[in-house]
């Protein structure tokens, strides 16, 4: 089984967009129109030409590579990910659940590269393992007895409203019997002076 990592960005292809560009440039087309045409922003087609302008076609060249080197290599990708596969019980671990700092001591003790475990789903991520948590259910449930308990017990004990009696909305203090109900809802009742 092969661990798929997702390309970086296709260099060589942006390189090419910018050749094009400094072609247009040459045969004096519109800047907007060079947009349009390569489907970019006009704020790149904008600074390629400043770039074409002081250093012709060479100072579009490509810089190569984006970002910091990556510290696992593809053989060690798949390594690790062979090494997930067997289950978290088969590294020493009390359960078959995977968390991001179980994660992160597998991939130390099998490469020697110590990762944050906050970093760790980003590698997980590219390796194109996605997040699943499990159904926590205690060991010890009945299935059967959780059913019947469901179906004869639940309805007497299931509490119904009493629209005639005062209530509130607030679920830390009861309706008040002080307070005269209102006449119309959500209106207070109106006093009358005598």
């Amino acid at each position: 089984m092969s661990t798929h990592v997702r390309p970086r960005r296709d260099f060589q292809g942006l390189e090419e967009r910018r050749r094009q560009a400094a072609k247009r440039f040459r045969a004096g087309e519109i800047l907007a129109s060079v947009a349009r045409g390569l489907r970019v922003s006009r704020q790149s087609v904008s600074r390629w030409y400043r770039q074409w302008k002081h250093g012709g076609v060479e100072a579009l060249r490509a810089a190569g590579r984006a970002g910091r080197k990556a510290k696992l290599d593809r053989p060690q990708l798949q390594q690790v990910d062979r090494a997930l596969r067997q289950g978290a019980r088969a590294h020493g671990f009390g359960t078959d659940l995977w968390t991001l700092p179980r994660v992160a001591t597998v991939i130390e003790r099998l490469t020697g590269v110590r990762y944050h475990p906050g970093h760790v789903w980003k590698i997980l991520g590219a390796m194109e393992w996605t997040l699943q948590r499990p159904a926590r259910r205690a060991r010890e449930r009945n299935e059967a007895a959780v059913q019947q308990g469901a179906a004869e017990r639940w309805p007497a004990v299931k509490k119904t409203l009493d629209a005639a009696k005062p209530g509130s909305s607030s679920r830390t203090r009861a309706g008040s019997r002080s307070v005269p109900r209102s006449a119309a809802p959500g209106r207070p009742e109106a006093r009358r002076r005598s």
